[in-house]
């Protein structure tokens, strides 16, 4: 009997052991450091690469030729998972998105904004650039590529039984969803539970926090002196990170706009790790 437990316990220790381990990524989006690459690419290049990091979300190379520049991610040792696209780029040549995604190397190419009238975003608009994500969607898709929409806030505006988000969440067949947690919360959603609804649709996170008495709403804008180190602020950044490493989110990127990026960075990146 304990030769026979023996045995059973040995053979369960050997298929755990051996069992494929789930690597969880935290990168960075390149925009957070935009000031420096206007003057300094290859230094801030270094700088990403010195605080550990190896996986980048970008596309633009601050006036540097690309080649040029993707020499200089290969130097430093930084992977490009994901290049952002304009909304016209898709709609208008969406083989030429997908082909500088294949010279980045990129899995994933993003777009972060949909052009709309001022302050006004409705239904007509999400059902048009869900159109247009799906035709420039199946494009990538052929490639390789998968296309991911990054919600800024107007989308979670009221519409039916749900928001406009719903609509697009709910109709995207060829696309995904980037969900940056700044951007769902001041638009009046909970990321947890947005991601929590839509497991499935949500491929990539920008991790960035807000500071405690900002007040959201719709417009898609705010200060950017408001986004704080991660884990100090009111989104629930750990609850949020353990609940996409359960659902098998791999890539997460810190985006930190504000002007003390240096400085907080290397300190969102310590909370990251301290989450168990």
């Amino acid at each position: 009997m304990k030769k026979q437990l023996h045995l059973t316990l040995s053979l369960a220790f050997t298929i755990l052991f051996f069992l494929p381990t789930y690597s969880q990524e935290f990168g960075i989006q390149l925009y957070s450091l935009r000031d420096y690459f206007r003057t300094d690419i290859e230094n801030s290049l270094k700088t990403i690469s010195d605080w550990g990091i190896t996986t980048v979300e970008g596309g633009d190379t601050y006036g540097m030729d690309e080649t040029k520049f993707r020499n200089l991610l290969s130097k430093y040792n930084l992977e490009t998972i994901s290049i952002g696209a304009d909304y016209e780029e898709l709609k208008n040549n969406p083989k030429a998105v997908a082909e500088k995604a294949k010279r980045f190397g990129a899995r994933f190419v993003m777009c972060a904004w949909i052009p709309h009238n001022g302050n006004r975003f409705t239904i007509d608009d999400i059902k048009a650039s869900t159109a247009v994500f799906n035709r420039a969607g199946n494009i990538l898709k052929k490639e390789g590529v998968t296309l991911a929409y990054h919600a800024h806030g107007y989308e979670f505006r009221p519409h039916e039984y749900g928001t406009l988000f719903d609509y697009m969440a709910q109709n995207a067949k060829n696309f995904s969803f980037e969900m940056d947690v700044f951007w769902v919360q001041h638009g009046g959603e909970n990321p947890l539970a947005l991601l929590e609804k839509y497991p499935d649709f949500v491929v990539m996170l920008h991790l960035k926090d807000m500071q405690k008495g900002v007040v959201g709403n719709t417009t898609g804008s705010e200060d950017v002196e408001t986004n704080v180190v991660l884990g100090t602020g009111q989104v629930d950044i750990a609850g949020i990170v353990k609940k996409a490493r359960e659902l098998g989110v791999q890539y997460m990127f810190i985006e930190d706009e504000s002007s003390r990026v240096l400085e907080q960075v290397p300190q969102s990146l310590r909370f990251l790790k301290s989450i168990n």
